[in-house]
């Protein structure tokens, strides 16, 4: 079955390595996810496991998903995701209903791969979104082209601006995977992992840690 989490992005902190040397780490609340739907290649077509995190208010969950909690007998979640059987943990099985916490799945010195929205930035130019460097420096009359994007095509051929260009528009707001952050320390009882490096999203945002 699954080895991952939901979590929350709590905010960021530092760590000192085995090196000595004094890591940027990013906490992360790994949890108490509970099991509210078990998948099987018989009823399915593949084995996975649906689990659900952080508490919602009854008032905005619909009809159907009530029912979808009740049936696994917890209360109304904010963030359901599921999670594919891996070869790795294929022996392990859970019920309906059977909570999951941090400490069940990681272990200081493992690597994980955390998946979140990143920020969204807006309508942002070429410079802040691509790094551009701006057409030129301020000499020769140019007051206005620090920023510019400048040539986008040739005039007379192709005559069109190729798909892909790179250029201003929505920056941000995309799902982002960070692969292989080492876990430096589990602290069961809060149900907080802490990992070394940054992740993607703001504070209090979902975020998907795999392992």
């Amino acid at each position: 079955m699954p080895l991952g989490l939901i979590g929350k992005k709590i905010g960021m902190t530092s760590v000192f390595g085995a090196d000595g040397r004094n890591l940027a780490c990013t906490v992360i609340q790994a949890g108490p996810c509970v099991v509210t739907q078990v998948k099987s290649e018989d009823t399915d077509g593949y084995r996975a496991v649906q689990l659900a995190f952080g508490e919602a208010k009854e008032k905005n969950t619909p009809e159907a998903m009530k029912g979808h909690f009740k049936k696994a007998g917890t209360t109304p979640k904010r963030k359901v995701a599921e999670f594919k059987a891996m070869r790795a943990a294929a022996e392990r099985t859970f019920e309906l209903g059977q909570e999951v916490t941090a400490s069940d799945f990681f272990a200081e010195g493992d690597f994980v791969d955390v998946i979140g929205t990143s920020k969204g930035k807006g309508f942002q130019g070429v410079v802040k979104r691509h790094g551009f460097g701006g057409v030129g420096q301020s000499t020769h009359g140019q007051h206005n082209r620090m920023r510019a994007p400048g040539s986008v095509g040739a005039s007379s051929f192709p005559s069109r601006v190729f798909k892909g260009q790179r250029m201003a528009g929505r920056m941000g707001g995309k799902r982002v995977k960070v692969k292989n952050l080492r876990v430096m320390k589990v602290i069961p009882e809060s149900h907080l992992i802490v990992v070394a490096g940054a992740i993607p999203g703001a504070i209090n945002s979902f975020v998907r840690i795999e392992k």
